[in-house]
């Protein structure tokens, strides 16, 4: 590990915290419902949306329906984007005349991009015209990412409301109103700015297909062109990370220099770090928020300095035949380990998905922090709004954990948190190990699922476990060694993104319902502080315990065994 590392580490940190505020009293006025100074130019387009659909913006919704409008409105946007898919050959916009994808890879690819997953079993400039990747793809891009912070606010609500009379009439919001408001007066721009930048940079931004070149030696080579930077700029700050190209984020036109680099990563953690203040204000304590972010903080921070060491040491069976130095296999140049190190965690802190560098190339122990942290459930700040409610599932367990010990009713932000919350809660984050853990055993045993990995041993395991993790926990990323784009995978694939995001949000809108419609506690002195140093290490202990050691058994057979063979100097 260098200095100038940590210097990138701590840099990065620190560019976020001061953003934090700022980014988290935007997020209010749209939690809110006020009016902003991009209200002069988007206004009459907001206000032209919910006359075209015939929507009443200031009409809130119950959990029930807020929840069914949700599921409805991604269950058409995932049909379409299914035919679209299927009907690329015939459709316009296709400069390399690319034929339509398989049934089975299109009902992958449209779950993925619906769930906010971009899961790719399929290589961007081989397989999806502009036209697939603008309409098909981007514009899930920007719904995807509309529909978690809308979700977050939901939940947020159920904090912030006083009480209703009961918990039928009891209200969250207006769905519609909040995916609306999110995309027009944030997402959008945003992404206008860092697209101008990125072009800039050298990032393409273009309707043509390729373009020939000369190379140095005099050769010809034709390279694939596109809509790049536009799609770039919502991938990172929606936290998707489906990339143009099959490299992602390594490929030079995607990520061309180290300052793209690290815009790319602010990206992606930005909106994250401004949730939490903004829960803080809605609950009306804001040190709740810089509480729940200290506690994310703890938890990055340690795998950053995991990952970096980890990759910074190299391999020591190289160094035995005496190739010294760190691990760069399967890393950029231009980055280096430092860089590489800390967009493996961050990208795999929130529910992004893009990569720098592969992470199937990384040491044992430098890949599995990647994989722990979806594993989290992707609360170490975690996705555009699914981090944050995903964070508060793991507080409303600790406050309960945190009731048991004190002898009394537990309460959180005022609300008193009962079988119903907790039941919730609880139903919310199993989701994940059922399904990341069953379909990896499934996988593990029959003929199809054994001929995905590319390695054998442990880390072929590995790599079935990271595919079934990044796709329940709407990641995306992989170890790019398992071969997906088969029937098996990628109908498998496919109902764990779906299962890993629905069956977490209702679950999250319920409680948000029942929440609504409690009295306001007031925090008295037998109440467990939730602000202090004491809570932020029981938050970080309950997510370790229960979102971490479920997996343990499974990290055992798979990166741990893979590390301690690296170790003895075994290999498969």
């Amino acid at each position: 590990m260098t200095f100038e590392g940590w210097i990138l580490i701590l840099g990065f940190v620190g560019i976020l915290l001061a953003l934090t505020k700022p980014v988290g009293l935007w997020l209010f006025a749209l939690y809110e419902g006020r009016r902003t100074p991009l209200h002069l130019v988007f206004g009459p387009v907001e206000t032209g949306f919910y006359k075209l659909a015939g929507i009443d913006p200031k009409q809130e919704q119950g959990w029930r329906r807020y929840a069914l409008h949700m599921i409805m409105f991604n269950a058409l946007l995932m049909a379409l984007t299914y035919a679209v898919l299927r009907l690329q050959g015939v459709l316009p916009g296709n400069p390399q005349g690319l034929a339509g994808l398989s049934p089975h890879l299109a009902f992958n690819t449209a779950i993925s991009f619906t769930t906010n997953t971009n899961w790719q079993s399929y290589g961007g400039e081989s397989t999806m015209s502009n036209f697939a990747q603008m309409f098909g793809l981007t514009i899930h891009n920007f719904l995807s990412a509309a529909t978690g912070i809308a979700l977050a606010f939901a939940l947020f609500r159920g904090f912030a409301r006083r009480s209703a009379p009961n918990i039928k009439e009891a209200t969250i919001g207006n769905f519609w109103a909040d995916m609306t408001r999110v995309t027009l007066y944030l997402l959008v721009p945003v992404c206008v700015v860092v697209t101008l930048f990125y072009i800039a940079s050298g990032v393409p931004q273009t309707l043509a297909g390729t373009v020939d070149i000369t190379t140095l030696e005099g050769l010809k080579q034709t390279l694939t062109l596109g809509p790049v930077a536009s799609q770039e700029a919502i991938k990172m700050l929606g936290t998707n990370g489906g990339g143009f190209f099959n490299a992602n984020s390594a490929h030079p036109f995607e990520n061309p220099t180290a300052l793209t680099n690290l815009v790319q990563m602010l990206s992606i953690f930005v909106i994250g770090f401004g949730l939490t203040w903004t829960f803080g204000k809605a609950v009306g304590n804001t040190k709740q928020g810089w509480a729940i972010l200290s506690a994310m903080l703890v938890l990055f921070l340690a795998g950053v300095t995991i990952t970096y060491a980890q990759e910074a040491a190299g391999n020591p069976i190289l160094h035995g035949i005496g190739v010294a130095g760190g691990n760069m296999e399967g890393k950029e140049v231009r980055f280096g380990i430092a860089a590489s190190a800390l967009f493996s965690v961050v990208t795999t802190a929130a529910s992004c998905g893009a990569v720098n560098a592969m992470h199937d190339s990384f040491t044992a122990l430098g890949g599995m922090i990647p994989l722990l942290n979806i594993q989290l459930g992707e609360v170490v700040i975690g996705g555009v709004g699914a981090g944050i409610y995903g964070f508060l599932l793991f507080a409303i367990l600790a406050v309960f954990v945190a009731g048991l010990m004190v002898g009394r009713t537990p309460e959180y932000v005022g609300k008193k948190i009962e079988a119903r919350e907790v039941k919730l809660a609880v139903l919310a984050i199993a989701i994940l190990p059922l399904v990341i853990l069953g379909f990896t055993a499934l996988s593990a045993v029959l003929p199809d699922g054994l001929a995905g990995p590319l390695n054998k041993g442990p880390h072929g395991f590995t790599e079935i476990l990271y595919a079934y993790t990044s796709a329940a926990g709407n990641n995306g990323s992989a170890f790019a060694g398992l071969t997906a784009n088969t029937p098996f995978y990628n109908g498998l694939l496919g109902v764990a993104m779906w299962l890993g995001r629905f069956f977490i949000i209702v679950p999250m809108l319920a409680i948000a319902g029942s929440l609504a419609a409690k009295k306001y506690t007031p925090e008295s002195a037998g109440s467990f502080p939730t602000t202090g140093a004491l809570w932020i290490g029981l938050l970080v202990g309950i997510i370790l315990i229960v979102g971490g050691l479920t997996f343990l058994p499974s990290l055992a057979l798979g990166p741990i065994a893979d590390h301690l063979a690296m170790i003895s100097g075994k290999t498969f």
